[in-house]
């Protein structure tokens, strides 16, 4: 189907970075200076061992971005599988691409 008008895509700066999570399950992402100059838009993509994780931005800013992840193990009680209560995971590697789109 065609479309009508002009279209200039724009040109917005993207970071990428990788880090592994500390004892406490947070890495923090620190961006070039003048890379951003409000809060970035952040996804994140784990690499982890077998299991479930999840994680959380727990702070953003310009200049730097920190990440928070969790591991629950898998527990089955009376035939039904469930997740326990999630701790901190420690060596996780996080990618994180910025964007400030």
């Amino acid at each position: 189907m065609p479309t009508r008008g002009n279209y200039t895509p724009t040109s917005g700066r993207v970071e990428r970075a990788t880090g592994v999570t500390d004892g406490s399950g947070n890495v923090t992402f620190t961006w070039p200076a003048g890379a951003f100059a409000t809060p970035p838009v952040v996804t994140i993509g784990l690499q982890a061992p077998a299991g479930f994780y999840s994680h959380r931005i727990t702070a953003n800013a310009a200049g730097a971005t920190t990440v928070n992840v969790l591991m629950a193990a898998g527990i089955t009680l009376l035939g039904i599988g469930v997740l326990a209560a999630g701790a901190a995971a420690s060596g996780v590697t996080v990618h994180a691409h910025a964007s400030n789109q």
